[in-house]
């Protein structure tokens, strides 16, 4: 193992398994990890609001790291949210808890209102906390950068705050298509950007989310939203990290986005892997896809699922193993770590 180790200072097991390379054992993080569930973070907020946390890179340094000292996860994940970024844009943001725009982007004059997007001068501390946490974590253990995919930052812009029907966005659809192709067409070159910026700091692989995938067909996905995920995947795989794209609710999307171009495709917990692998073409790696809310019950049943998820995604190399979504607040601590040993015992090669 020790001669392993020392390759794995070049190789971290789970670059290795995002780019579809054999690993000693499958790799585990959790989405959402930096954060809500872990009694330290409790602690911290308690002195700091989600903005300080999320703009003081010392702060945001010490979020991500949480999970890597107390959990031991394969990979960190950075602090942050999706809509970060559109401060760049010139837009107020504020969460309350979720994010909150109080100008929503929804028309033409709006988005001639914007403001051309720099990231080290608009949103420069996510890449002084990524400097950071480089420099604390094991060389084992990578840095996941993220963005938000275009659709999604675009439900929160036209709404102004979520919804459980964005139906200012799906207004746009029908009615000011031209619109929102300007506006998703700003949000592709900020996100781009943005990733550069983190992948220039050192994060070694970026997840795009697009967490309001489910609010459109198929047809409508691919004609819409597909071709900016698709810009945004491209570049990150051309800054020579691997590109994961996580769908939420998106079972119904696997043959539309089945040309995305990522390395990875997340996948949730209501398709197994093996349908979603077989559905997007067998060319991606896969990452999940544990029900998050299996790690409220008793460790019998977490080891249970844990062996079932890492049989459906079966022997061959490419398997990420993550939760289906992120990680319940009221999960306890203790039970997150279990599944993490549980995965790397379980997936042991010649265990």
């Amino acid at each position: 193992m020790e001669c392993y180790d020392q390759l794995m200072t070049e190789n971290p097991r789970f670059v290795k398994a995002c780019r579809g390379e054999a690993t000693d054992r499958t790799p585990i993080w959790m989405m959402r990890q930096a954060g809500r569930f872990l009694p330290e973070y409790r602690a911290l907020r308690q002195k700091h609001d989600f903005l300080a946390v999320s703009r003081t890179p010392e702060l945001t340094a010490e979020v991500t790291l949480q999970p890597v000292r107390k959990l031991g996860v394969d990979a960190a994940i950075l602090f942050a949210d999706i809509m970060t970024p559109v401060v760049g844009l010139g837009l107020p943001l504020d969460f309350a808890p979720g994010p909150v725009i109080e100008t929503p982007v929804r028309t033409e004059k709006d988005l001639d209102a914007l403001t051309p997007f720099s990231a080290e001068e608009s949103v420069g501390f996510v890449m002084q906390g990524i400097r950071l946490i480089r420099g604390e974590l094991p060389e084992t253990v990578p840095l996941i950068g993220f963005a938000g995919a275009p659709w999604t930052v675009a439900a929160y812009l036209t709404e102004g705050r979520s919804s459980p029907s964005f139906s200012q966005l799906r207004t746009m659809l029908y009615e000011s298509p031209a619109t929102l192709a300007r506006l998703l067409d700003v949000l592709t070159d900020m996100t781009c950007k943005y990733v550069e910026a983190q992948v220039g700091a050192g994060a070694q692989a970026v997840q795009l989310f697009e967490s309001w995938a489910g609010l459109l067909d198929a047809p409508q996905y691919q004609a819409v939203a597909l071709p900016g995920v698709r810009k945004i995947l491209k570049h990150v795989r051309g800054l020579g990290v691997p590109a994961i794209f996580y769908v939420g609710g998106g079972s119904h999307l696997y043959e539309a986005i089945a040309d995305c171009g990522a390395d990875v495709v997340s996948v949730d917990w209501r398709t197994p892997i093996h349908e979603a692998r077989t559905r997007l073409g067998g060319k991606y790696a896969m990452q999940g896809n544990l029900d998050p809310a299996v790690l409220l019950g008793d460790r019998a049943t977490i080891a249970r699922e844990a062996k079932r998820v890492l049989a459906d995604a079966g022997p061959e190399p490419g398997h990420v193993f993550n939760l289906g979504h992120g990680i319940l607040p009221t999960t306890p601590w203790e039970n997150a770590k279990f599944l993490v040993e549980t995965v790397h015992e379980l997936s042991e090669k010649g265990a």
